[in-house]
């Protein structure tokens, strides 16, 4: 343990911010006047002492004195390597420092009292191992810094406490860590603090040289990957050269292109920052590829591009009489709509409100009417570019809205793509088949049209791809479907429906005849001067061989037609020119498959029983008629009650228990045999049972049916009808009448019954149609029986029929 002795008087020597440990040896500079001072002082007194010179070395940190200084003794006066005066001094032992005193000289004189710091031998066991330590880590310190004589001079220290005191020397401590020695009396304590100072500096050298060498193997990587990138622009520089190409020709410079290109300011924006990033990205990243094909997508875009409208109003409406028969609906909201576009044009109306005059149609109607070859001809007689995008079985929102780019394989969604595709910002896009959208758990497709389908919302349209605002508003969307009910109502709303009902006959004569029949000829291999099918063929085939709202079935038997011609000849069994008559269609393709009720035996008739009636009901393929039978049970074997048959929905089950509520509370005013309805069962079957069937439209037809049961008068073979029935025997209005009526027409019936509420519907029938259908509108179920049941007979009235 350090002890203290020996009372000393000596003039101090301050050393501002620095610290001398005993052992070392440093030079001062005697221009500094306290320095000079203590020195004098030092050697005045040492005229009447034995021995050089000495002085107390004490730190003033801040202007204040530490409590420990350091005997030094003054080696040497004389000059510094620059030339300037100084002394040569070195620490000899600590002293603590006491009160002030007197002394020769102009410097400060202090008492003080030195410290013994010997340390008894030998060593105790846990110095010996401090001593070896601190050598270890001392020399590992000293060899990074390639300080070899350094490291023998400290091996060769054994003394406790000038070992400790010689960590002085080291650079890496700071004053208040060499103030911190200096005051450290004891030697042992001494070493332990100068051993922990030196590990917690090999530790932080240690991971600053770890840092340091990530970061130089990362500017190295750099370096060599631009000056490899260096090489390679200079070697496919050399490859143009060679193969005489232009400098630019296949350049990546994605910013050039994007200030080059006509983009919109926000979306220039836009592309500007992710060519930064682009910049920034190393080609390794993926985040660059990701960026390069956006960049493509975005320079790809008709931002600016736009077709001129055709404002030829008459070449327009030519043009779409000219490809579509019928359809007078459509062709009058497109002329309509060119009308209103060509005044906004002329008045400089072009945007309000930042949205330009685009239209959102849906062309709903049965399978094969034209919709989707509608949408091309509105494209051509607008002067646009035409996009079809099928929507049948779309599942995932991701299609209508684009994924996300982050993710692999990401792409705009079909919407954008289809702009893309079309070269213009102004195209008619055709929507196909929207009502056969579907949603799982990847989302809900139709839920993301609502923007693209809203007027008021899609010229801000943002993909999750592009993620950059897009203006939908001057886009012509034409959407089809063929089941309005499909669509979802928030949808429905956004868009203007046009109902496609289907073709009258001769409506499809005109189209067979000016459409059909010169492109199958065509797709035969026949010229129009070789084979000809004349008008009467024509009627047969869209009456009794085919029976649809459309016209594809009809088309199919035409080309059958065609081929069975052409197959002839190659055989040589027909001679060309060759006219198709009505006469020669069975000999071709066979007996007709749709023979209408009126043209049967009427012992085949399915109405030629009582309690069979004839209705009308509208399918996804358009209307048709529908037929109702009744029977009663036998009351010894069958149980009272009402057995409903044929797939039906509760709707029509609810009719059909509406019905026979009626007539059991008004049989009686009716005349009809009521208590066989109390007594037996009531079986209602509607034929064609694999079809599902819903709806109130049949509740006249089965009240005629059992009304026809019961009074045992047939009903009529050429009426048919639709309408709802209430309990009071009221006929309510139902939906669809056009297209029944087409289907009557179709059928061969010539007289039909509706509700006196649906009279305005008759207005959207064909004229043809209404002339050559007996159209009657009656309010009460009553009048209903007088039209459709046959006069009783004065025979005996026949057996009512028994369900066994």
């Amino acid at each position: 343990m350090a002890s203290t002795s020996t009372p000393l008087t000596l003039p101090v020597l301050p050393l501002d911010d620095e610290v001398v440990l005993p052992g070392m040896v440093v030079p001062l500079d005697l221009s500094d006047s306290e320095v000079r001072a203590a020195v004098e002082a030092a050697q005045a007194a040492a005229t009447s002492q034995p021995g050089k010179p000495r002085v107390l070395l004490v730190p003033r940190i801040d202007g204040t004195y530490a409590s420990t200084g350091v005997l030094g003794t003054v080696e040497q006066v004389g000059r510094l390597a620059d030339g300037d005066p100084g002394a040569l001094i070195r620490g000899r032992g600590r002293v603590k420092i006491g009160a002030g005193t007197t002394g020769p000289g102009a410097a400060l004189w202090v008492e003080g009292t030195q410290i013994d710091e010997t340390v008894p031998e030998p060593l105790p066991g846990h110095v010996a191992e401090l001593v070896k330590e601190y050598k270890a880590l001392a020399t590992s310190w000293l060899k990074k810094r390639g300080a070899w004589q350094v490291v023998d001079r400290v091996q060769a220290i054994d003394d406790v406490s000038a070992l400790a005191d010689n960590s002085g020397y080291s650079p890496f401590l700071t004053t208040d860590q060499k103030v911190a020695l200096l005051e450290t009396a004891d030697p042992v304590a001494r070493l332990k603090l100068a051993t922990q100072q030196l590990r917690d500096h090999l530790a932080e050298q240690e991971v600053a040289e770890t840092i340091a060498k990530d970061v130089q193997e990362g500017v190295d990587k750099q370096q060599r990957e631009f000056l490899l990138r260096r090489q390679l622009e200079a070697v496919r520089k050399e490859l143009r050269e060679l193969n005489g190409e232009q400098e630019g020709e296949e350049s990546d410079d994605y910013r050039a292109r994007v200030e080059a290109a006509d983009l919109p300011e926000k979306v220039r924006e836009a592309a500007l920052k992710e060519v930064d990033k682009l910049e920034r990205a190393s080609d390794a990243s993926p985040e660059g590829s990701w960026i390069r094909t956006w960049l493509d997508t975005v320079l790809e875009m008709p931002w600016n591009e736009r077709t001129e409208d055709a404002y030829d109003i008459q070449g327009a409406k030519a043009v779409l009489d000219a490809e579509h028969a019928g359809l007078e609906d459509v062709k009058e909201r497109i002329t309509e709509y060119l009308a209103v576009r060509k005044r906004r044009a002329d008045r400089g109306l072009g945007v309000i409100g930042g949205r330009r005059g685009g239209a959102v149609l849906a062309l709903v109607g049965p399978p094969g009417v034209g919709k989707t070859s509608l949408g091309e001809s509105v494209a051509h007689a607008m002067g646009r570019k035409f996009v079809r995008v099928a929507l049948g079985g779309v599942r995932d929102e991701a299609e209508i809205r684009g994924h996300r780019r982050t993710y692999v394989g990401a792409l705009p969604g079909r919407i954008v793509r289809a702009v893309k595709e079309a070269g213009s910002m102004n195209p008619v896009v055709l929507l196909d088949e929207i009502d056969k959208v579907g949603s799982d758990f990847r989302g809900d497709p139709a839920a993301a049209l609502l923007e693209v389908l809203d007027p008021a919302q899609n010229h801000t349209f943002r993909d999750h791809y592009l993620e950059v605002e897009l203006d939908l508003s001057d886009v012509v969307f034409l959407a089809t479907a063929n089941v309005l009910e499909a669509i979802p109502e928030a949808l429905a709303d956004r868009m203007e429906i046009v109902r496609l009902d289907g073709y009258t006959e001769d409506e499809k004569i005109v189209i067979a005849r000016d459409h059909l029949l010169p492109r199958q000829l065509e797709r035969a291999g026949l010229g129009e001067d070789e084979v000809t099918i004349d008008e009467g063929a024509l009627r047969k085939l869209a009456g009794e061989y085919t029976r649809e709202a459309g016209v594809r079935t009809l088309e199919r038997s035409v080309a059958r037609l065609l081929r069975k011609v052409a197959a002839k000849h190659e055989l040589g069994e027909q001679e060309l020119p060759f006219t198709v008559t009505a006469d020669h269609l069975r000999d071709l393709i066979g007996r007709p498959h749709h023979v209408p009720e009126s043209a049967q035996d009427p012992a085949e008739r399915r109405t030629s029983v009582p309690g069979v009636a004839t209705g009308l009901a509208v399918t996804g393929a358009g209307g048709d008629v529908l037929y109702v039978e009744a029977s009663l049970a036998d009351p010894e074997t069958g149980a009272a009650g009402l057995t409903l048959t044929g797939q039906l929905g509760d709707v029509m089950k609810e009719s059909a228990q509406i019905a026979l509520s009626f007539l059991r509370s008004h049989g009686a005013e009716l005349e009809l045999p009521v208590g066989d309805l109390k007594d037996r069962g009531v079986h209602i079957h509607f034929p064609a049972g694999a079809v599902p069937k819903d709806g109130p439209s049949a509740g006249i037809t089965m009240t005629t049916a059992l009304a026809s049961l019961l009074s045992g008068r047939l009903v009529r073979t050429d009426v048919a009808m639709t309408g709802e029935v209430s309990l009071t025997g009221r006929v309510l209005p139902i939906g669809g009448v056009k297209q029944k009526l087409l289907a009557a027409h179709r059928a061969g019936v010539t007289t039909v019954i509706i509700p006196k509420r649906n009279e305005p519907d008759l207005d959207d029938v064909p004229a043809e149609v209404l002339d050559k259908l007996d159209v009657h509108t009656v309010t009460d179920v009553r009048q209903v029986l007088e039209l459709a049941l046959a006069p009783a007979t004065n025979e005996a009235p026949a057996e009512v029929p028994v369900a066994a």
